[in-house]
């Protein structure tokens, strides 16, 4: 009888250590022993979709962890669905990767006007809503929206940088602006104009707006070359700034031009341009560029274009969202490393919101430092000019306020 009751302790001791050890995992929708679902919405298609090459880029990177094994043993389900640039359907395809596929966090979804209109529903439905692809500050408002956390450096700070830099240089510039006539046009303005300062008005001698449905820029650029401008700033998506650089050289104006990073990309908008139309342009850079010989023997970049070669050979490497997309994707794998076992939506945010990190392909000296009052994961650039061939660093780093 001791014999059989001892036995039975045991076995009442054994079930007591494994039920703490089980409980331990956490897990909300999208989670489970196997597998963690993520979902984004980016434009394979329509006039901003250059920006896609940063979603295949993040699936890229996930083909990758999945092959060496998942993250702690899960597979990671990247599910990327076609918005097209347009707010309606980025309503319904966020809809669909919450309530049908029923992913655990979003993680880039590109475009400022297209978050906008889901951003209060992926709050209410409280769904981690990460490295938003957007630089607006209204994706900085832990307040009004705890779970967005944005990834491009604010608009407005590398607009204000951009006019500070053009104060030192050129302080009698007659400046030209193209704008993109949404919320992302908006904040570099706003930006910019501050930077200026109570000089805005009297060296600002023309401002000019496009719709992403309009077919071209071509009179806007005619416009500001006619009321005089020096200086060309242009403010839009890859395929427009493509467009702006053209037409300026074409028309055989030669302004001293600034392109905002996030219509930078050599790929989606210089080599469309031309590369000698482009020579010259300034714009504001966070990570390496595989172009730069600088970082020819860098071990990250050496990873980098093994990793290109073998998951991701469809994205050009000139294309700033390929390192761009890796990036991201280092992040989330960190970020979901140390949820361990607790992957709630709650753990998730939580991670996200105490981040001190370094990734492989940023500039030194930048890295993503985030808090729970402050979302902004990048607030540091250094301004590049394009030699013609690449892009060329000629500041130190430059924080953003």
């Amino acid at each position: 009888m001791r014999r059989k009751l001892s036995i039975g302790g045991a076995l009442v001791a054994l079930l007591l250590a494994i039920v703490p050890a089980l409980a331990q995992k956490q897990y909300d929708p999208g989670a489970s022993d196997t597998e963690i679902k993520i979902g984004t919405t980016t434009p394979y298609s329509g006039p901003a979709s250059a920006y896609s090459a940063g979603a295949m880029s993040i699936g890229a990177y996930f083909a990758m962890i999945n092959e060496q094994g998942g993250v702690n043993g899960r597979k990671l389900n990247f599910i990327s669905l076609d918005d097209a640039y347009s707010p309606p359907k980025t309503v319904e395809q966020i809809r669909r990767l919450i309530e049908s596929d029923e992913v655990l966090f979003l993680v880039n979804p590109v475009g400022t006007a297209t978050n906008m209109s889901v951003v209060k529903y992926i709050n209410q439905k409280k769904v981690p809503h990460l490295f938003v692809g957007s630089g607006a500050t209204v994706f900085n408002d832990p307040e009004h929206y705890p779970w967005t956390l944005g990834w491009t450096p604010h608009y407005m700070s590398e607009a204000e940088i951009y006019a500070k830099y053009i104060l030192s240089v050129k302080p009698d510039a007659r400046i030209g602006i193209l704008a993109q006539n949404d919320d992302l046009g908006r904040d570099y303005t706003i930006g910019f104009k501050r930077g200026l300062g109570d000089r805005a008005s009297s060296m600002i001698v023309s401002y000019q707006t496009y719709n992403t449905s309009d077919p071209t820029v071509d009179s806007q650029v005619v416009s500001l070359k006619t009321a005089g401008a020096d200086v060309f700033v242009i403010f839009s998506v890859p395929k427009f700034a493509a467009q702006a650089i053209r037409k300026a050289y074409d028309i055989d104006w030669h302004p001293q031009e600034f392109v905002s990073s996030v219509g930078s990309s050599i790929a989606g908008a210089i080599r469309p341009a031309g590369f000698e139309a482009a020579k010259g342009i300034i714009s504001a850079v966070y990570q390496k560029d595989p172009a730069d010989p600088q970082w020819h023997d860098d071990p990250a970049m050496k990873a980098w274009n093994v990793w290109m070669d073998k998951y991701n050979p469809h994205v050009d490497k000139s294309d700033y969202y390929a390192p761009y997309g890796y990036n991201i994707g280092y992040a989330v794998v960190r970020l979901l490393k140390q949820c361990g076992d607790n992957l709630t939506r709650a753990n998730l945010m939580k991670q996200a919101s105490h981040m001190d990190m370094e990734l492989p392909l940023l500039l030194p000296g930048i890295r993503l430092k985030t808090t729970p009052t402050d979302h902004r994961p990048i607030q540091q650039v250094r301004l590049v000019r394009f030699d013609g061939q690449r892009y060329v660093l000629f500041t130190d780093v430059l924080a953003s306020q």
